[in-house]
């Protein structure tokens, strides 16, 4: 069923956490649910193939406490990347997102990806036809470059392409992508973040909503980025420190709501880690997202090396979950009891 009454994601956007593969499963979302209500998740990315031919509810499936939720698409034919996105509207995602950043062999061998920035017009072909299918916005996340392909020009080119197509909105990565001699991981930290061409981007494209990604730490770093762009999107740090993200609601998004302790987080999960154990499936599912819970925090590495150590035992159950807290939270009886 199309949801036709969910508002768009334009000011969810304004904070997001970044489609991460193998990171931004389901239970890594639901998880993020419990910290933020309020900033933008997205899927890991799904491959149209996948979609079309694969185990589609498998990969449209989600709890509805995840809205606002995107649909991240790997794909450049458009017949596919408009059934997809029509897909995506019926199931209910607030938002699909066509990926455009990831260098990774296998995406490249799939012409999708990082190297469709060669390939501006067929981006926007995309967009267009995947907005002539949907209500929902449809978005592209992209590099500032590839290769040699890395002038302010060549991106400046690529973002009027997609704004013409009429994306709604144009997420970039602030480093460049290497596709051939660096790893994905490496492509994540060797090429050097340029924030300000992003600035310079969306101080030329005023009409074009323009988010910024790329090595952000702390909410006062998101913040300061918010008098250049439209919005921050937050990865690595979201999954390795998610207790970054408990101030995202207050600080922006005048929620009222009492940020939630870290405490009051664990609680939250144990009914889900609890359902799913019931389903037959492993307690390390859905712990090894929460590993970061209490980075930087007495008795932090503790918590993370008994989730880590203990979790991936066959019967592991909730009786990991309460040993790792009472090594943080000296009052977890109470909470657990």
């Amino acid at each position: 069923m199309i949801k036709l009454s969910q508002p768009t994601t334009t000011r969810a956007a304004r904070i997001s956490v970044a489609p991460m593969m193998a990171w931004t499963t389901p239970a890594q979302r639901y998880f993020m649910r419990q910290i933020t209500r309020h900033a933008l998740l997205y899927t890991e990315m799904v491959t149209t193939g996948a979609l079309i031919h694969g185990d589609t509810a498998r990969f449209l499936a989600y709890d509805d406490c995840e809205h606002p939720l995107a649909l991240q698409l790997g794909g450049s034919e458009v017949r596919d990347m408009a059934a997809c996105a029509t897909l995506a509207e019926n199931a209910g995602f607030d938002e699909v997102n066509i990926n455009v950043g990831c260098p990774s062999d296998r995406v490249q061998n799939g012409a999708f990806g990082a190297c469709l920035m060669a390939e501006p017009a067929r981006v926007a072909d995309c967009v267009a036809a995947m907005k002539a299918q949907v209500a929902i916005p449809v978005t592209v996340k992209t590099r500032i470059g590839i290769d040699h392909q890395d002038s302010y020009e060549f991106l400046a080119d690529f973002a009027s392409a997609v704004a013409a197509g009429g994306a709604d909105r144009l997420i970039v990565h602030a480093r460049k992508a290497w596709l051939s001699g660096l790893s994905p991981k490496e492509n994540r930290d060797i090429p050097p973040l340029d924030y300000a061409r992003v600035h310079r981007l969306a101080a030329e494209f005023p009409t074009l909503p323009m988010n910024i990604n790329g090595g952000f730490t702390s909410l006062d770093a998101a913040a300061e980025q918010l008098a250049h762009v439209d919005g921050v999107m937050i990865g690595r740090e979201a999954y390795r420190n998610p207790y970054v993200m408990a101030e995202v609601d207050q600080r922006f998004f005048d929620s009222a709501a009492a940020v939630p302790s870290r405490a009051e987080i664990v609680a939250a999960m144990r009914d889900t880690i609890g359902r799913h154990l019931a389903a037959d499936g492993a307690f390390k599912d859905i712990s090894r997202h929460m590993l970061g819970l209490y980075h930087g925090r007495p008795g932090g590495r503790a918590w993370r090396r008994v989730l880590s150590e203990q979790g991936h035992r066959r019967d592991a159950g909730l009786d990991v979950l309460d040993a790792a807290l009472a090594r943080v939270e000296p009052e977890s009886h109470a909470l657990v009891a």
